[in-house]
């Protein structure tokens, strides 16, 4: 059984260009099924199957690992929200996140993109170009100072930092089992190990 969700009549979205607003709106007022979720990239909207049920255990460990060494009143959080980037034309829902505080304030549904001090994103057969490709250049010019890929097809992660107009400046990779440096805010170590599907 489907049960939509109640709307209000008036759709707040971000500030940006037309286009942008036209796509923020039609995304709040479509149906998405059961199981899926809708962003807005590259242009368009873009749904895609919620993660697998075992991608929950990496989200929940890269939460305990990283929320101790989060930034003073950001919180650490996988739970389902859209990151507006109104000047990019994008919205995306990172798979783990730390934001400020201050950024769920706000009876919008988008969140703003600019209150990220770190983005996690779980690759899937289905997300994996988007993941690597526009998401890691939008994160990289909005200035989230630090952009964690956890690749499940290649089993390794990629920690990205030093946010540009042209993407990231640095990365480092590492096998699933392995620690791998998190820089500032963060600056510790995560343990992938937990990362590996038994």
């Amino acid at each position: 059984m489907t049960v939509m969700s109640e709307r209000s009549k008036s759709i707040d979205v971000p500030r940006g260009s037309a286009r942008f607003q036209e796509l923020c709106q039609t995304l709040l007022s479509m149906y998405v099924p059961d199981g899926y979720r809708a962003e807005i990239i590259g242009g368009n909207i873009v749904v895609s199957p919620w993660s697998r049920g075992y991608y929950g255990n990496v989200m929940r460990s890269i939460r305990s690992q990283l929320d101790p060494y989060a930034p003073h009143t950001h919180h650490l959080e996988s739970a389902p929200f859209l990151f507006a980037f109104p000047g990019q034309e994008r919205a995306y829902g990172p798979d783990v996140y730390a934001a400020a505080a201050s950024a769920f304030d706000t009876d919008s549904v988008f969140l703003d993109g600019e209150a990220l001090s770190l983005v996690g994103e779980l690759t899937s057969t289905s997300t994996r170009d988007v993941d690597w490709g526009d998401k890691l250049a939008v994160y990289g010019r909005a200035g989230v100072p630090v952009c964690l890929l956890v690749d499940m097809q290649k089993q390794q992660t990629t920690v990205f930092w030093g946010p540009s107009e042209n993407g990231y400046n640095g990365s480092e990779t590492t096998l699933f089992g392995n620690k791998l440096r998190i820089p500032k805010p963060f600056d510790c170590d995560l343990d992938t190990t937990d990362f590996i599907r038994p």
